[in-house]
């Protein structure tokens, strides 16, 4: 059976399959893991370790020495994505209470749900978008946008726009994995091989975790306010970063199509920030809920809206593979 060759035909699919059939096991036996137990348990329940685990290792992957064209086209996604997140920040919290909204069509709305939605871009379903309509160095960019994994940048954004403050020893902790795998991988290259093997390894199985974070009806739950969030992100987010792409990055736009999504280890943040900070509680669960919606609603959109794009504006790939064979020929030519 060829159910690899299956699930990779689906942009993103290594992530979002895991992740949906978590969510349905979920839904329909959320005490699983309960009655399990022992291995079954962790494998369901457990988010945070496993995330830490390939948040060390896409730490060791990175190279020091990546090339420019990775450096400026990464480096400009994730700034473009944090600073929109931040400018957002801002702009809401000047109308939106600390407790979030209670009444009304956007009940349950915060703050927080809006920054947990919008810093993170779902890197599996970046890579597999850009793999099918990019070119190496935009599948690359997937390295530093790495850098947005974990609740760091939710904290520093919510830190900074004048929303929560953090003990700095949290800072540390959730960059800490991050940092080590770092050194190691620079240190010793052989150490950089053998952890980056396990970063798509790890994918399938964050995903499922996740997943059972998630329950299905969590659309109906929140209503339509789930899936306007989920359309927002891509939104709000997709037009600085096509624009970003096209001006500083030097690419067509699609890229910055490709990186609109909500990261499903976004779902996990803010409950991790409330445990930080226990301010948040009290919109910690319908933060939850909303991210969760948006995930799954830019899981879904997010593939199209980058297809549809790529077959307007991008190059195909035959023909920017033909070019990149070209200028390495010319490279050698000229040395």
């Amino acid at each position: 059976m060829k159910i690899k060759a299956t699930i990779e035909r689906i942009p993103g699919g290594m992530m979002l399959i895991p992740l949906l059939l978590g969510a349905v096991l979920n839904t329909f036996a959320p005490d699983t893991g309960a009655y399990f137990g022992s291995f079954t348990k962790g494998m369901i329940s457990g988010t945070v370790p496993i995330l830490a685990v390939w948040f060390f290792c896409i730490g060791a992957s990175i190279d020091l020495r990546a090339t420019g064209t990775v450096l400026r086209k990464s480096g400009t996604l994730v700034l473009t994505k944090i600073a929109v997140a931040w400018a957002v920040a801002m702009i809401a919290a000047s109308f939106i209470p600390d407790t979030g909204i209670q009444t009304g069509f956007f009940a349950g709305l915060s703050v927080l749900a809006i920054v947990s939605a919008m810093d993170m871009t779902n890197g599996g379903l970046y890579a597999s978008l850009m793999n099918q309509y990019g070119t190496k160095e935009e599948s690359g960019a997937f390295v530093l946008m790495s850098l947005e994994s974990g609740p760091l940048m939710t904290m520093v954004i919510l830190g900074t726009a004048g929303l929560a403050s953090f003990e700095p020893h949290h800072f540390v902790g959730a960059v800490l994995p991050f940092l080590i795998g770092f050194a190691l991988g620079n240190l010793d290259h052989d150490l950089r091989a053998f952890f980056s093997k396990a970063t798509p390894v790890l994918i399938p199985f964050f995903g499922f975790a996740l997943g059972n974070t998630i329950n299905l009806a969590v659309i109906m739950h929140t209503g339509l306010l789930g899936v306007v969030l989920g359309v927002g992100v891509i939104i709000i987010t997709g037009i600085p970063l096509i624009i970003a792409d096209r001006v500083i990055g030097g690419g067509n736009g699609t890229a910055g199509v490709a990186a609109s999504s909500a990261a499903g280890a976004a779902v996990a943040n803010p409950v991790i920030i409330a445990q930080i900070n226990p301010a948040f509680e009290p919109v910690a669960a319908s933060a939850t809920a909303l991210v969760a919606a948006s995930v799954i609603v830019t899981a879904i959109l997010v593939p199209i809206i980058t297809a549809l794009y790529a077959r307007r504006f991008g190059e195909p790939k035959a023909a920017v593979a033909e070019a990149e064979a070209v200028d390495v020929t010319t490279q050698t030519q000229n040395h």
